[in-house]
């Protein structure tokens, strides 16, 4: 039986937007001489998939959305595990965008475990934060001994190519890093408000629209420093201490972001291609 509803009664109904939910979660082991899956958990808009690697080479898996984009009150969680000793790379299907919300923040957690011996790439595409988006992302690595950990997360404030100017919305980043339980790097990064008018100033962004933060925990990080400093120029800066190397980039577009961005990933991974994805 149909209820016998008029167009006044939907006008006076309160509008309730359906949240997207996901949840997804990978392990990676060491298994006759090479790295292979271990479990695969996939719920609501989270997903993952993993192209069959070439012979000899470590797997590689793809993050994806399904909602295609991120606005208040949207939820994601990605868990990654790589046990002892295998080796794994970690990417995104496209840039995540991060649309304008109503009030409600978005939030992301990603958490990564990485055991003794083991190495893990954590290559997200970029963030595309829109005019009043609002993100609230927190990144959590706990490493055992020996494990190395390359992970970037990079942020475009609207699209310099379509003229977009981000002139409110929220941006909280929060980077949890620790060996063995012990906190080894800890960052908060932190905007709202005026967000066009706080990132034109010199001790924020001094007007460009893209930023990259680089970490790798790795062994003899100062030994690298000055390669790096030699790819990113003047575009960033670049410090190594305590077994960790960070890199900061700044450009005034995607496409020159990822000029410097890519080299400097491609260095860091040393025996280990960027994702393909990334040059799609």
């Amino acid at each position: 039986m149909y209820a016998d509803i008029s167009c006044s009664d939907l006008r006076k109904a309160p509008l309730r937007l359906e949240r997207a939910e996901g949840v997804a979660r990978l392990a990676f082991r060491r298994r006759a001489g090479a790295t292979r899956l271990e479990t695969l958990y996939q719920e609501g808009c989270a997903k993952a998939r993993l192209p069959r690697p070439l012979p000899g080479a470590e797997p590689e898996a793809i993050l994806i959305n399904t909602a295609g984009g991120l606005t208040g009150g949207d939820n994601l969680s990605f868990e990654i595990v790589a046990r002892q000793a295998c080796s794994a790379t970690i990417t995104t299907q496209a840039c995540e965008r991060i649309y304008r919300s109503t009030g409600e923040d978005a939030v992301v957690v990603n958490r990564l475990v990485v055991e003794a011996g083991a190495r893990l790439a954590w290559l997200p595409q970029e963030t595309i934060l829109f005019d009043g988006g609002r993100l609230v992302r927190c990144l959590e690595a706990d490493l055992a001994d020996g494990a190395e950990l390359l992970a970037v997360e990079a942020v475009l404030f609207g699209r310099a190519a379509m003229g977009e100017v981000v002139r409110s919305g929220v941006l909280r980043d929060r980077w949890r890093i620790r060996r063995n339980s012990r906190l080894i790097f800890a960052e908060d990064f932190r905007i709202e408000g005026d967000i066009a008018g706080r990132l034109a100033t010199a001790a924020a962004l001094g007007g460009q629209q893209a930023m990259a933060t680089v970490l790798a925990v790795c062994p003899d990080p100062e030994e690298r420093i000055e390669r790096v400093r030699e790819i990113i120029g003047g575009h960033g800066g670049a410090s190594a201490w305590g077994g960790k190397l960070v890199v900061r980039l700044l450009a005034q577009n995607s496409l020159a972001l990822r000029h410097r961005l890519e080299p400097v990933l491609s260095y860091l991974l040393a025996d280990r291609p960027l994702p393909k994805v990334w040059h799609l």
